[in-house]
């Protein structure tokens, strides 16, 4: 007989694993990394991988949330490349304040339908989302 240790797939999935299952828990992942993207620039973009994965396997409210995360990513990049050309006009720095405020105010939504268990009622919206 060996004494070999059968290592961690021998004793089940580990509680973190569900991060990145489709579902509410992964959703809510994406919105934390989304929001971290203001501090760590990478995070968003890796939310927006995440989503793209997850978006058609989720099924039911959730659904809408990944829509949501994916449209918010791409408009809000569209929106801060706007703002960045009009930076050499000045108002550019207004707009990219606003583009922030805008990006943070949906994720927020997002997040307080996610954990009321809703889905986002426009996620087609180029707004908020109401």
């Amino acid at each position: 007989m060996s004494n070999i240790d059968p290592g961690p797939a021998a004793t089940g999935p580990r509680p973190t694993d569900r991060w990145l299952e489709p579902g509410p828990t992964n959703a809510l992942v994406i919105y934390v990394l989304y929001l971290a993207g203001f501090v760590i620039g990478v995070s968003g973009i890796v939310g927006l991988v995440l989503a793209y994965i997850n978006r058609g396997k989720a099924g039911g409210f959730v659904e809408s949330h990944y829509t949501f995360l994916i449209r918010t990513f791409w408009i809000g990049l569209l929106y801060a490349l706007i703002a960045f050309v009009l930076v050499f006009v000045i108002i550019g720095f207004v707009l990219m304040f606003a583009v922030a405020v805008w990006f943070i105010a949906r994720c927020i939504l997002g997040l307080q339908a996610l954990q009321r268990g809703e889905p986002v009622k426009n996620p087609e919206s180029w707004f908020l989302g109401l």
